[in-house]
């Protein structure tokens, strides 16, 4: 069975999507929405309530001030009419002013909201409308401050005897020279005050909890109006960023998100443009090189082989040779890389014997192993678990080759690379582990990026060996997988399907 180009891998990935084609990633998004959301709807509500909660407090304080001020100052207004009334013409004497007092008490027509009561100077209450408060000693302060300062004082606090909450105006009665000969009291419940105080307040915060909802409201419906598009603007430039260079958002505005829409198109289809320039010289440019690489590396290996030449000609010869070859194999991955690009790229697919195929690959760069000092331990699948599978055997040993190559130019310094085989439920895997430095996490991913060198890398190369690994095992439907090991070293698993009908999800 023959796969061309993209057409073939797209339908080995409508069975098997490899792991690194472009993907949708609407958890990103949604979160990225939710994120923008919560943002502003925090700073936006956060702003509003802060504004409303100093109107409530101020409110709160205002309306306070107000009810308690007012029924003070009636009070202080009462109380200064009668004292003055009684230091004018009343009292003359304590008989009188007491004489005076009971009948003015029993007179007194605001009995059912106020509690009148007189004193002596000493605190203790003579006489009280309520009748059963007379004779006790008062225990608040205002009266001792009113018979010493001989003005009005005011108090705001509990009654002993109920716990109520009240408010009381002590009022000096004073002889024509001056002395104090008695004190007026009024007392009056706060309940109701109270009770007014705290349901504007609560009015209040009520309103401002509408507001509240109306202004969040307001604030949803703009956000659901900016949000949506930038989803739609951000799921699309992530298809630009995955590599679908060219594709247009549709433009549906008239401010500055068209702008913005309008400089994504823009760049967008620059990228395209580009990349086709870029895939288009690199292929012409391999296809030139191809022609004088083939006849530098076909006359130097006749001229290798002549006797006639001394030592020092055939050691120049050789390395001849050898860096014609690099260039060759850098060459036909650059072909490998613009056929993938332009859909050229082909498959293959047979059942292919993948120990066999490694073997070979091993064998191949046994010789290059054995000159760099480099040990190989190879750890095959048991007989009865050599695992066949569907795909294009020399694509495969290409990937091995490939992976052999960067283990010996990477992985050098460790003098070691061991190779195994193993079957994971529908998959085959075959783990390749050099001893080298490793790589750096964060540039894991990274390696298998198209002209990509690791930070750490001082070897020359095409920076493209990976990536064509990649594509092909993606086309395979299987997965190219690159980690640290542990104590030292990179290994790297190509994980395939050992049936068609094998999928990725199955390799959690």
């Amino acid at each position: 069975m023959k796969k061309h180009g993209k057409t073939g891998a797209e339908g080995s990935a409508a069975r098997s999507p490899g792991p690194n084609a472009p993907r949708p990633r609407p958890a990103k998004s949604s979160a990225l929405s939710r994120g923008l959301r919560r943002r502003w709807v925090r700073g936006s509500v956060l702003i509003v309530a802060a504004a409303l909660a100093v109107v409530i407090f101020a409110f709160s304080l205002f309306i306070h001030s107000y009810y308690y001020s007012t029924v003070s100052t009636g009070l202080e207004s009462k109380a200064k009419t009668a004292t003055d009334f009684f230091s004018n013409y009343v009292a003359r004497s304590y008989a009188e002013y007491y004489d005076s007092a009971f009948r003015y008490t029993e007179t007194f027509i605001d009995g059912d909201k106020l509690e009148l009561q007189f004193m002596d100077t000493s605190g203790r209450v003579v006489i009280s409308s309520f009748g059963v408060t007379a004779g006790t000693q008062a225990s608040s302060p205002e009266v001792v401050q009113a018979v010493k300062s001989g003005k009005i004082s005011p108090w705001i606090g509990r009654r002993a005897s109920t716990n109520e909450r009240v408010m009381a105006v002590a009022a000096p009665i004073m002889f024509s020279d001056g002395q104090v000969i008695g004190v007026m009291r009024y007392i009056t419940s706060l309940t109701v005050v109270d009770r007014q105080v705290t349901m504007s307040i609560l009015a209040v915060s009520g309103a401002g909890a509408v507001v509240l909802l109306l202004v969040l409201s307001m604030i949803l419906l703009f956000i659901r109006s900016v949000i949506a598009p930038v989803g739609e603007i951000t799921k699309m430039s992530r298809r630009i960023a995955d590599g679908s260079y060219g594709i247009q958002i549709e433009n549906t505005f008239n401010d500055e998100m068209g702008e913005m829409v309008d400089s994504i198109n823009e760049m967008s289809m620059k990228i395209a443009q580009a990349e086709r320039i870029k895939t288009e010289f690199i292929s012409s440019v391999s296809h030139e090189l191809r022609t004088p690489l083939t006849a530098i590396t076909g006359w130097g290996e006749t001229l290798i082989y002549n006797e006639t030449l001394d030592s020092d000609t055939s050691g120049g010869i050789a390395i001849i040779l050898k860096e014609a070859r690099r260039l060759t194999k850098m060459v036909e991955e650059l072909l490998e890389f613009t056929r993938m690009e332009d859909g050229r790229f082909t498959l293959n697919i047979e059942t292919v014997d993948l120990a066999a195929e490694l073997e070979d690959a091993m064998f191949t760069y046994l010789e290059l192993f054995h000159h760099d000092a480099l040990e190989l331990h190879y750890e095959p699948a048991p007989d009865d678990e050599t695992p066949t599978l569907p795909g294009d055997p020399n694509r495969l040993k290409q990937v091995f080759l490939n992976i052999f190559d960067n283990a010996a130019k990477y992985g050098s310094e460790g003098r070691r690379i061991d190779v195994s085989i193993e079957t994971r439920g529908d998959f085959a895997a075959v783990i390749i582990r050099d001893f080298g430095p490793g790589a750096p996490e964060d540039e894991l991913e990274n390696l298998k990026m198209k002209f990509y060198k690791g930070s750490n890398s001082k070897t020359r190369g095409s920076g493209i060996g990976l990536a064509v690994c990649d594509e092909i095992i993606r086309y395979h439907g299987g997965r190219l997988e690159l980690e640290n090991a542990e104590g030292g070293g990179l290994r790297v698993t190509v994980w395939l399907p050992l049936t068609n009908a094998a999928t990725l999800g199955e390799l959690t």
